[in-house]
């Protein structure tokens, strides 16, 4: 990718949190938006740099009240097929907090478990550097 396609797909990003209050969840929203757009795929479809494309498409949610609780906010990203590949769940909570929904990682772990022991996702252990973490799937 040449570099005035990363400016142009900057412009977008800060294009796109330009109505949000200056602070950490701007930078976060940008963050996440800036590297959605730097995606294989995305990026390419973008041709019209005034135009701010969107992140991910909303499907639909089975039931509201489900997307309350946090077990139920992890599964709406399962019904996005968010979780199709293995997710740390410190990209889980990122991709919670792009829709809006802000946790610390440890109320995630224990809901996250639960839903592991309910057989509506699976993990495994990898091992990413010097640290083995669990990674989070669809069954």
């Amino acid at each position: 990718m040449d570099a005035k396609k990363i400016i142009e797909l900057r412009k977008q990003a800060e294009k796109a949190v330009a109505d949000m209050q200056d602070g950490d969840y701007k930078l976060k929203a940008f963050e996440v938006i800036l590297n959605h757009l730097l995606s294989p795929g995305i990026s390419e479809s973008t041709s019209d740099s005034s135009v701010v494309p969107q992140v991910r498409s909303k499907q639909p949610r089975k039931n509201d009240s489900e997307a309350e609780s946090t077990a139920g906010r992890i599964l709406v990203l399962k019904d996005e097929d968010y979780l199709k590949s293995p997710k740390s769940i410190g990209q889980i909570r990122d991709e919670l907090q792009a829709h809006g929904w802000h946790y610390p990682v440890t109320t995630l772990s224990g809901e996250l478990i639960k839903l592991v022991q309910k057989r509506q996702l699976r993990r495994h252990k990898e091992k990413v550097g010097r640290k083995t973490v669990w990674l989070y799937t669809n069954p």
